[in-house]
C-alpha cells in the first residue's frame, strides 16, 4: 500500500542540491543533472512535494519524459511516495503520448477523423515508396529512408511541404519537396499521421485555437520535462506554448549527454533555455552515486574538451577506485579474446555474475567477433538491439488486422493483410488496384469497393475481395460488442491463422515460436483491457505503436548474461564492469564525424562520455593496432579521445598506447 500522508515522505534523505530542485517550484528552473546524480529521484520527489506540501492537485501537474518505460518507472516511484489516490489525475507521459491524447480530443480541428491511425516507420517507408512512384522518379537506387529522415527533420523544424527547401546538393534534394507533399496528401487520405505529425499538429492546433490552448494552460500549471537535452525544437516550442507567461517549467537534463542529433535532438535547447523561458534558476547536480572517483575523473577530463557547454564536474564521496585500464591488442580478434577472458576471470575467480559485465561499442558491426568469442567460450550473452517483438511478421500482420478494425481507411494495414492468409488475391492484382487508385485520385480501399472491380481483377478474384470485406465488416461489429481480446481470438480462429503460420514456416519449431508470438500479442491485449476497464482498441494500438518508437533496452535483470550493446542504446543503463571497445579513429570518433563540422566531433565526445559513465566499479577501454577491412588488414590510429585523458588516470596493458 502506497503512502498517503506527506509526513511519511522523507524529504530529508535528499542531498542539498536535490532538495533545492524539489523545493524550487515557481518560475523557470534548469536542473543540470550529471550522469548518476539521482535526477529521477529528485524529479519524483519534486512531484510528491507539489502534491503533498504545496497542495497542488494532480490534474495541474504535467511531467514529460522520452520513453514509455521511463514514464512508467517514474509513475511507479511517485505512487510509492504519495499513493494512488493523490496521483490519480497526474499526467505523466511521453511527448508523443501527450499529443495523442490532445489530438484524439480535437482531431477535427486539424483535419483528422477521431479514429486516426498512427503510422510507424515501416508504414511510413511504404508510403514514401509510393510517393516516389507518384513523383515519376525512375531510380531503383533511391533509399526511401533518406527521404523519410529529411521529411522528419523538416517536421521537427515545423516546416510543411510548402516551406521546406532541401539545401543539400544531391539527387534526393531535387525530389524531396515533391515527395514530402505527396506523402502528406496520402497520410491525410488515409486518416493517418506519423510521429512527427503528432507534435506538429498539436502546435498548429494551439496556434490556430487560442481557446483550446488556454484550457491546457489552465490545466497544466506545473510542467516538468526530463532528459531535456534530447528535445527537438518543436518539442521545446510545445512546452513554451503550454507554459505561457506563468512559466512554472522545470527541465532536467545534461548537455554532456546529448547524443541524438541524428533523430532531431537539439543540444542547444539547454544552452538557450533562459532565452526561451526568461530569468532562470540553474541548479547543478554533480554528486555521483554510480561510479568510482577515478572513473569520474576520466569522464570529466574528456568532456571538458567540449566548448560551449554548461560547466559541471562530477564527483563521488565513495570509493576512489582503481585505475582505468587501456588495453592495446594486436587486432579485433585478440581484442575480443582479451575482453572475454577478463570477464571469464571476473566470473570464475571473483564470483562476478555475467550480467554485471557489458561490452559497449560505437557501431553494430563491432559485435560480431565478440559474439563468436563468447560462443566459443560458452559464455551466455544477449545482443541488445535485435528484432523487436512488434516488428515480427506475424505480430505485424495481426496488428494490421486490429488497425483495420479501428480505421477502415488504413490503406497500409489493408494492403499488408488482404492476402494473409492467401485468398487468391495476388501481388500483381494489388499493384493494378493501387495504380488505378493513384490514377483516379482515389484510395485503394475505394477502388476495391467500386462496382467495376471484377473488370480489373477477374470474377474469381473479385469474389475473394468482396468475401474479405464481408469478413471485415462482420468482425467490426463483433469488436464493437465484445472485449477486444475475445474478438481477436475469434478472428484468428476464423482466419485459421495458426494454419497459415504452419504453412509458411520452415520448421515445426519455427511455427511454434511464431504462434507463441501471436498468443503473446493476444495476452498483451487481454492484460491491457483488464488493467483498464475503459480502455479501447484504439488506446491499445496507440500504446504499442508508441512503444515501438522508443529507444528501448529491455533489462533482463534475472538473466545471468553478458550484455553486448551500442553506446546509444546503453544510455540510461549502468553496469559494474564496462568494456568500451574500439577506441580508434574512425570507430570512436566515428568516421562520419571526422569532417569540418566541430559539432559532429563534439557529439562523438559526448557519446564517449556517456559510455564511460555507464561504469560503476571497473572500466576498461580497448584499441586494436590493426583491423581487417574489406579482407585486408589496416593499421589503426588511436582515438584522439585517449590523448585527452591524463596519462596518470590510465593503466596501459598489452602493447604501446
Amino acid at each position: 500500500m502506497g503512502r498517503t500522508l506527506s509526513s511519511e515522505i522523507d524529504f530529508h534523505s535528499l542531498n542539498e542540491r536535490q532538495s533545492l530542485v524539489v523545493k524550487t517550484t515557481e518560475g523557470p528552473v534548469l536542473v543540470l543533472a550529471g550522469a548518476g546524480t539521482g535526477k529521477t529521484r529528485a524529479v519524483t520527489y519534486r512531484i510528491a512535494y507539489l502534491l503533498t506540501q504545496k497542495g497542488i492537485p494532480g490534474e495541474h501537474i504535467l511531467a514529460v519524459t522520452f520513453t514509455n518505460k521511463a514514464a512508467e518507472e517514474m509513475r511507479g516511484r511517485v505512487l510509492g511516495l504519495v499513493g494512488k489516490k493523490r496521483a490519480q489525475n497526474l499526467t505523466l507521459s511521453t511527448f508523443h503520448s501527450l499529443c495523442v491524447q490532445i489530438l484524439r480530443d480535437h482531431a477535427s480541428k486539424v483535419g483528422l477523423g477521431a479514429r486516426f491511425t498512427i503510422y510507424d516507420e515501416k508504414d511510413q517507408l511504404g508510403l514514401i515508396r509510393t510517393a516516389i512512384q507518384e513523383e515519376g522518379v525512375q531510380d531503383s537506387l533511391l533509399d526511401p529512408r533518406i527521404l523519410l529522415y529529411r521529411i522528419s527533420n523538416a517536421k521537427s523544424d515545423l516546416l510543411g511541404p510548402d516551406g521546406f527547401k532541401d539545401i543539400r546538393r544531391d539527387k534526393y534534394a531535387r525530389i524531396s519537396q515533391g515527395v514530402y507533399e505527396t506523402y502528406q496528401e496520402m497520410l491525410q487520405a488515409r486518416n493517418a499521421v506519423d510521429f512527427d505529425d503528432l507534435i506538429m499538429k498539436v502546435i498548429l492546433l494551439f496556434q490556430e485555437n487560442p481557446d483550446i490552448l488556454s484550457l491546457y494552460r489552465e490545466r497544466f500549471r506545473y510542467i516538468m520535462v526530463d532528459e531535456f537535452q534530447d528535445t527537438s525544437r518543436s518539442q521545446v516550442l510545445l512546452v513554451r506554448q503550454l507554459a505561457g507567461k506563468k512559466g512554472n517549467v522545470c527541465v532536467v537534463g545534461d548537455d554532456d549527454q546529448s547524443i541524438y542529433a541524428w533523430r532531431g535532438a537539439y543540444a542547444s535547447n539547454i544552452l538557450e533555455f533562459e532565452r526561451d523561458f526568461g530569468k532562470t534558476k540553474v541548479i547543478r547536480l554533480e554528486e555521483n552515486y554510480r561510479s568510482t572517483q577515478r572513473i569520474l575523473q576520466v569522464a570529466n577530463a574528456l568532456i571538458h574538451h567540449n566548448h560551449g557547454r554548461m560547466d559541471k564536474t562530477l564527483f563521488s564521496r565513495g570509493d576512489h577506485g582503481n585505475s582505468v585500464d587501456l588495453v592495446v591488442t594486436q587486432d579485433e580478434h585478440s581484442e575480443a579474446e582479451t575482453v572475454v577472458a577478463c570477464i571469464k576471470t571476473f566470473h570464475d575467480r571473483f564470483n562476478m555474475p555475467y550480467r554485471n559485465a557489458a561490452i559497449l561499442y560505437r557501431s553494430n558491426q563491432q559485435s560480431r567477433v565478440f559474439e563468436e568469442t563468447l560462443r566459443t567460450r560458452r559464455i551466455p550473452y544477449r545482443l541488445v538491439g535485435g528484432q523487436s517483438f512488434y516488428d515480427r511478421k506475424e505480430v505485424r500482420d495481426v496488428v494490421a488486422y486490429l488497425k483495420l478494425m479501428e480505421n477502415p481507411r488504413d490503406e497500409a494495414a489493408l494492403l499488408r493483410i488482404i492476402h494473409v492468409p492467401k485468398r487468391g488475391i495476388g501481388e500483381r492484382t494489388l499493384a493494378r488496384v493501387v495504380e488505378a487508385a493513384h490514377r483516379q485520385g482515389q484510395t485503394a480501399m475505394e477502388v476495391l469497393h467500386s462496382p467495376g472491380l471484377e473488370g480489373m481483377t477477374g470474377e474469381k478474384t473479385g469474389r475473394a475481395i468482396r468475401s474479405f470485406f464481408g469478413l471485415m465488416e462482420e468482425f467490426r461489429s463483433i469488436f464493437r460488442i465484445q472485449a477486444p481480446d475475445q474478438a481477436l481470438g475469434e478472428l484468428l480462429k476464423r482466419l485459421d491463422y495458426q494454419g497459415e503460420i504452419l504453412k509458411t514456416s520452415r520448421s515445426e519449431a519455427e511455427s511454434d515460436r511464431r504462434w507463441e508470438n501471436v498468443e503473446e500479442l493476444v495476452n498483451s491485449l487481454s492484460h491491457f483491457v483488464t488493467e483498464d476497464q475503459n480502455a479501447t482498441l484504439a488506446d491499445y494500438l496507440d500504446r504499442i505503436t508508441l512503444m515501438t518508437q522508443d529507444e528501448k533496452v529491455e533489462k533482463e535483470g534475472q538473466d545471468n548474461v553478458v550484455t553486448l550493446i551500442t553506446i546509444h542504446s546503453a544510455k540510461g543503463l549502468e553496469f559494474p564492469a564496462v568494456f568500451l571497445v574500439g577506441m580508434e579513429e574512425g570507430l570512436l570518433p566515428h568516421a562520419k564525424s571526422l569532417s569540418e563540422d566541430p559539432e559532429a566531433l563534439a557529439e562523438e565526445r559526448r557519446l564517449c562520455y556517456v559510455a564511460i559513465t555507464r561504469a560503476q566499479r571497473y572500466l576498461a577501454m580497448t584499441r586494436a593496432l590493426t583491423r581487417r577491412k574489406y579482407g585486408k588488414k589496416k593499421e589503426q590510429v588511436p582515438s584522439r579521445f585517449l590523448n585527452e585523458i591524463p596519462e596518470e588516470l590510465l593503466e596501459v596493458k598489452g602493447g604501446p598506447a
